[in-house]
């Protein structure tokens, strides 16, 4: 990529880095999980090794109405401090006179953290003003967030240019869209694709991409169950998107018509609540009793489901196969989640992403068994789907 930061002299530059520090926090405000901090330093070690100092911006979470306490990115100092090794300088703003005279003050060797993108809603309309005002700050500018690359906001996009000829790519950046390219050009077959999740209504278009790219489309978690009563099953109290059955039907023949082999769970384990300790029991995937709930997929779906990934050769995950934060209702994800790291240990290349499924890698530890894994859920599903992402196209042509 010409666009590289390796091919760029970064000494005594200071560099304004967009990264995707969106990370899940408790509620006494600690980060429970540093994935996509800890993808962002070979980035940024980068940029202080060759002589530059870095201006770090991110959002964190959705604030409504101006600055507010939890989404506060100081929450985040303690895990970037550990990971960079030193202990990084703050901003209460990330415009303003504070961010202005600390971005100034600033040697090489040296990071800045800016306070969240999103105390401004000008950040999310992609407004060129703001825009401006965080491109003063430095003279270089990174898009190292692949996880709001799909969105033409004022930090990813329309900074690009204020930045003419001084716009690059981030390392984080460039294997996202390398990885992705491996499954969106001449993926090595057979190719299966597994989606999970709780709901069929931001997967449609994914789903209709995917039939016509792959060879299996495994269909799990809460969504499954639109399907299954598209097919005409008996679902109980399951999440169901009655508006969705009529297209879940089409995409059924779709791949019919497309000779895919769509593989709908044959068998749920459903409980009486939403509950850990609720009431549990094993039954047909369509004929479920009224009042109860399916919350994963079955002992011969999960059989059916490694026999596939196993025989794979390129693999798509994103989305539990259940609600794996219940230790009760986690066996699914888990077993998948092993057959998926047990392919790629026999030569297979395994990309997974989006929120749950990169915790559910995380929790079983197993994201050194996997190809790769990507920080960017809806991202990473409309590059799949063959659009264009604002963020990097305003970079190719920045």
């Amino acid at each position: 990529m010409k666009k590289n930061i390796d091919q760029f002299n970064l000494k005594g530059k200071k560099v304004l880095v967009r990264v995707d520090f969106n990370v899940p926090l408790n509620d006494k405000f600690q980060v429970t999980d540093d994935t996509r901090i800890r993808a962002a330093m070979p980035t940024v070690e980068k940029i202080l090794a060759a002589g530059g100092a870095v201006i770090l911006m991110s959002h964190l979470g959705r604030p409504k109405e101006g600055p507010e306490d939890r989404f506060s990115l100081r929450h985040l100092l303690p895990v970037l401090e550990k990971n960079l090794g030193q202990k990084p300088l703050f901003a209460n703003d990330c415009i303003g006179k504070e961010a202005v005279e600390k971005a100034a003050a600033l040697k090489p060797g040296q990071v800045l953290l800016l306070e969240n993108l999103r105390f401004y809603k000008e950040e999310t309309k992609g407004d060129e003003v703001f825009a401006k005002k965080l491109a003063l700050l430095a003279d270089v500018y990174v898009n190292d967030a692949f996880g709001t690359a799909h969105r033409a906001h004022a930090s990813t996009a329309i900074i690009v240019k204020f930045f003419p000829g001084a716009s690059l790519f981030g390392y984080l950046m460039q294997d996202e869209v390398s990885n992705l390219e491996k499954v969106t050009k001449n993926p090595e077959r057979p190719f299966t694709a597994v989606l999970g999740g709780a709901k069929v209504s931001g997967k449609i278009e994914i789903i209709n991409t995917l039939i016509d790219k792959v060879d299996n489309l495994i269909i799990g978690g809460g969504m499954m169950f639109t399907f299954i009563k598209a097919m005409g099953g008996k679902v109980g109290n399951s999440l169901v998107e009655e508006d969705l059955i009529e297209t879940a039907g089409k995409a059924i023949e779709k791949a019919k018509a497309k000779g895919v082999n769509l593989l709908i769970p044959v068998d749920t384990v459903a409980a009486d609540a939403f509950k850990n300790d609720a009431q549990k029991k094993t039954c047909a995937a369509g004929e479920i009793p009224d009042g109860w709930m399916g919350l994963d997929i079955g002992p011969k779906t999960i059989n059916d489901f490694i026999d596939v990934i196993l025989a794979s050769k390129t693999i798509l995950w994103n989305g539990p196969m259940g609600v794996f934060e219940f230790a009760s209702f986690a066996s699914g994800t888990s077993t998948i989640a092993l057959a998926i790291a047990k392919a790629t240990a026999a030569g297979s290349y395994s990309l997974v992403g989006g929120g749950d499924s990169v915790a559910a890698i995380n929790k079983y530890d197993l994201a050194d068994r996997v190809s790769y894994v990507s920080t960017g859920g809806g991202a990473m599903l409309e590059y799949i789907e063959g659009k264009e992402l604002p963020g990097v196209k305003a970079i190719l042509e920045g």
